[in-house]
């Protein structure tokens, strides 16, 4: 049998797109990016969790990986996906190990990987501490604007912990117009604490800076309180420290006992993803089993359907959601973009094409 051959034109193959490009972004060009906009990037929390809320994003559970021999420390993966205008996949992988704080080195150590929206290609590879120390703390702020409406709004704010998430947090309800009669200050190590005395007397800080010696007393003296510690699990367990009605940031998620909560109204950033992992709610839900002492989401806040009531408590446990990490990475990476500052990488990618 003859076999003809077409001599009708063929298509032209494809023509290759171009080799992606890979970035790498230092920590200082990440606190370049960040620093002093403070109210801006506030506004850009807000969208994301409006964004989340939606459901124009991807944010799976994160993935713990402990260690046998070193219980104290952990290294946490949160893969997210965000749509939007921002369009970016990507994962945090960030290491706690408490033990750093006695050799000088902070506690926590990250990076952030970006991969493009259409290809998958990562793009760029962020130092992400202070990302991560960012997007927590402008999440803090934003709740105590949101959780503070309708109440009177807190004078004095009391800090429990005091490292670099404390700073931040700090630093953005400064940045964000608020002001204080007073600062409390607490924490288990003193030098810690008059650390901190120290940075907030540096930032110009306003009010009386007092270090508190008890968490009962830094508790009584705050109607703003920020949780920002490395307690693997409930400390502060008595109702009646918070009889006075505070508003509280339990940015750390586990220093307070299921009584206190049950006690309290509560908010958090996401629920399923709070409630796991053992924090201070997934122990109330195991406790009760059951969600009613959940009032909503800060999402729901910032729609209307929730409110912080003015008769208890109210306490913010925000788990720290993936996607943020992935708006305030983003947005550092366009800024050193427009700058001319990136970073790339020669031949990272290679061997691209498929046959050689």
């Amino acid at each position: 049998m003859t076999h003809m051959v077409s001599t009708a034109p063929q298509p032209s193959p494809p023509r290759p797109a171009p080799a992606p490009t890979f970035a790498v972004i230092s920590g200082k060009q990440v606190q370049e990016a960040l620093g002093g906009r403070e109210k801006e990037l506030v506004e850009l929390v807000e969208a994301t969790y409006r964004l989340h809320g939606a459901g124009d994003s991807v944010n799976p559970p994160s993935y713990f990986l402990r260690f046998p021999d070193r219980p104290t420390a952990r290294i946490i993966a949160l893969p997210a996906s965000l749509g939007g205008s921002v369009r970016v996949d990507g994962m945090k992988w960030v290491s706690s190990f408490p033990g750093n704080v006695r050799t000088g080195l902070p506690r926590a150590s990250a990076v952030l990987i970006l991969n493009d929206h259409d290809t998958g290609y990562p793009f760029a590879c962020l130092e992400s501490s202070v990302i991560s120390a960012t997007r927590t703390a402008a999440s803090a702020a934003l709740a105590a604007d949101w959780l503070s409406r309708g109440r009177t709004r807190p004078s004095r704010v009391g800090f429990f912990g005091t490292g670099l998430i404390a700073r931040y947090v700090h630093a953005f309800l400064a940045g964000t117009g608020w002001t204080f009669d007073a600062i409390g200050v607490h924490d288990v190590s003193a030098d810690s604490a008059a650390g901190f005395r120290g940075y907030l007397r540096r930032s110009g800080a306003t009010g009386r800076i007092t270090v508190h010696d008890g968490a009962e007393e830094l508790i009584g003296s705050s109607d703003l309180v920020v949780f920002a510690t490395v307690a693997g699990r409930p400390h502060v367990t008595a109702p009646g420290w918070f009889a006075h009605n505070p508003l509280v940031l339990h940015v750390s998620l586990r220093d307070l006992g299921p009584e206190v909560l049950l006690a309290s109204a509560n908010f958090v950033d996401d629920v399923e993803h709070c409630l796991q992992a053992d924090t201070s709610p997934h122990l109330v839900e195991q406790y009760t089993g059951n969600r009613d002492f959940l009032n909503g989401t800060l999402h729901d806040v910032m729609l209307g359907r929730a409110a912080a009531p003015h008769d208890r408590p109210v306490i913010f446990s925000p788990f720290g959601l993936g996607v943020l990490d992935l708006a305030v990475g983003s947005y550092v990476y366009d800024q050193v973009a427009r700058a001319g500052e990136l970073r790339l990488i020669d031949d990272f990618f290679h061997d691209l094409r498929r046959y050689g």
